[in-house]
């Protein structure tokens, strides 16, 4: 990289200068670029330029694709030469807009972007090599926990409980505020005090839904699973769009995304660059807070050991910090252990272990398309047996010496859209090897949509596991009558009794921050109809 002293901002078309600039040497979009781009880009305001320095050659094409795919306008380019390492070379100047550049009524540079990652006509794919990522953070020392905390007292769980699967619709203010916080541009003291008033109408409304057991709504996430990476110590969150250069076709899979109506611009994706540590929580602050202003028996959802491996690991990213993907699960699985053991000391009721991709391992098209997104599990996978396997071992050593009864594992196909068709099908058939083997009381499946398939297979659970049935679909509550869920719970109560079911939604509100399947009212109503069901199963 050049000398920082060297550099000197450029000036661009109408006399416009970056608010802010950097050399990325010869670091290309695939090789840290990328990174740093988003340190520099997300805590400037919308409207503000960035300045990018590239000796590479590949940015000159690649860069205008990126800003396509990100909505963020390239204003201006240019070229000067400098000496890098010995050599005369021409040095690349780019003036990125955060968002939408109003100066001009269009940015010609980003004209058919996308096609500029495109395999040139005749040549079939794509054929350079996918890029190593260069360490351009400072990697921390990982953190190092005591002995874990014993389990607290926690209200049990009543036969027919009804519960929250996790997320709830985020109010616009508290968008505006996850995202300005995960920018850097809001401080973690604001944006908890704005998180704790979303909470608090949260947990108002399913009290007045009657629910058995709250949760916070997941409010302080910008969705489901990705959230860890920007709490974990040597990993960072960026949007996903960033990790086109890694995919082994970018075209395709831009495609994926827009077919399947994935906001890829805003969903986050952990990047890890160094070994993984836990040096604060990842949920228990959620828990005590929401313990703070309900008396009611509280939930938290942590995503699964397997779908953070799947999430993480991504070769040519990941393989700087770790050999493979089994060392990366090692502290994947020892970290939640640590989360598991303080949620549990701080009197959560149910831990909920989210685990939907293993629908992806058995119904996904590999290779063929048929991108699922329930993870942006973008690294390759595994034939489906060993896949099971692996993924079970992990949720066996990660919910290994807890009280069962205090954990549960979810299952569903994808929770981003509420078009089905977008989302998966199948059976469980082939899970209940490993849903009745791991050491979890609690079996929390998506059972109302026809995608889920017959609930027969289901009765092959241990008889000591509960089973939290979703007879209520939250992607078409519109369709939902009261009488057709009460047939549904009393279908489950005929078929695994009524001390062994809890009732529950297909999947949560608002997996994703950005794309809520419902709105705050609408969600209320579904938890006040599955607690009007309760009353009258019981």
């Amino acid at each position: 990289m050049t000398n920082a002293q060297e550099f000197t901002p450029a000036t661009f078309k109408d006399g416009l200068k970056g608010h802010t600039s950097f050399d990325g040497g010869d670091l290309d979009c695939g090789n840290g670029l990328l990174l740093l781009i988003r340190k520099h880009l997300d805590p400037l305001d919308p409207g503000k330029f960035l300045e990018i320095a590239s000796v590479d050659s590949t940015v000159e094409v690649d860069l205008p694709s990126w800003c396509s795919m990100t909505g963020n306008d390239l204003v201006d380019t240019t070229t000067t030469t400098v000496q890098f390492q010995g050599r005369e070379l021409t040095q690349w100047r780019f003036l990125v807009c955060k968002g939408a550049y109003e100066g001009a009524a269009s940015t010609p540079q980003q004209e058919n972007a996308p096609e500029a990652l495109a395999p040139a006509a005749g040549k079939g794919k794509k054929t350079r090599k996918r890029p190593q990522m260069a360490i351009t953070q400072e990697v921390v020392t990982p953190h190092i926990p005591a002995e874990p905390p014993e389990p607290a007292a926690a209200p049990a769980l009543e036969p027919l409980a009804v519960h929250t699967m996790g997320s709830w619709p985020r109010p616009s203010w508290l968008i505006r505020a996850l995202h300005e916080h995960l920018e850097g541009r809001l401080s973690q003291e604001e944006f908890d005090a704005t998180a704790d008033d979303a909470v608090q109408l949260v947990v108002a409304a399913q009290e007045r839904a009657d629910v058995d057991v709250v949760t916070d709504g997941e409010m302080r996430r910008d969705n489901y699973s990705s959230f860890v990476g920007g709490l974990l110590q040597n990993c960072q969150l960026i949007p996903i769009t960033d990790l086109l250069p890694y995919v082994d076709d970018p075209v395709q899979f831009e495609r994926e995304l827009r077919a399947l109506d994935v906001p890829a611009g805003e969903v986050r994706h952990p990047a890890v660059f160094g070994p993984l540590g836990r040096d604060r929580s990842l949920a228990v602050h959620e828990a005590q807070y929401l313990k703070t202003i309900t008396d009611r028996a509280v939930k938290v959802d942590l995503p699964g050991p397997y779908l953070l491996t799947r999430t993480m690991w991504m070769e040519c990213v990941s393989d700087r910090a770790y050999p493979d993907r089994e060392t990366l699960a090692t502290d994947v699985v020892r970290i939640l252990r640590e989360e598991i053991a303080e949620l549990l000391a701080a009197g959560v009721a149910l831990v909920e272990i989210d685990e939907p991709v293993l629908s992806e391992v058995v119904y996904g098209n590999e290779g063929g398309g048929g991108r699922t997104f329930m993870c942006g599990a973008l690294g390759e996978r595994k034939a489906v047996q060993p896949e099971l396997e692996f993924a079970r071992d992990l949720i066996t050593q990660a919910a290994e010496g807890f009280p069962a009864d205090r954990l549960g594992i979810h299952v569903c196909r994808g929770n981003w859209t509420p078009d089905e068709s977008k989302a998966l099908s199948g059976d469980y058939a082939p899970l209940l090897p490993l849903l009745s083997s791991v050491p979890i009381g609690n079996v929390i499946v998506e059972t109302c949509t026809p995608r889920a398939g017959d609930w027969e297979h289901l009765t092959g659970l241990r008889e000591d596991q509960r089973i939290g049935i979703g007879i209520f679909n939250q992607k078409a509550p519109q369709d939902e009558t009261f009488e057709a869920v009460l047939e549904r719970g009393r279908t489950a109560v005929k078929m695994f009794g009524k001390d062994r079911v809890l009732l529950n939604t297909d999947c949560g509100f608002a997996t994703f921050a950005d794309n809520p399947i419902v709105a705050g009212k609408q969600a209320e109503e579904a938890m006040a109809m599955l607690a009007k069901v309760r009353d009258a199963l019981r």
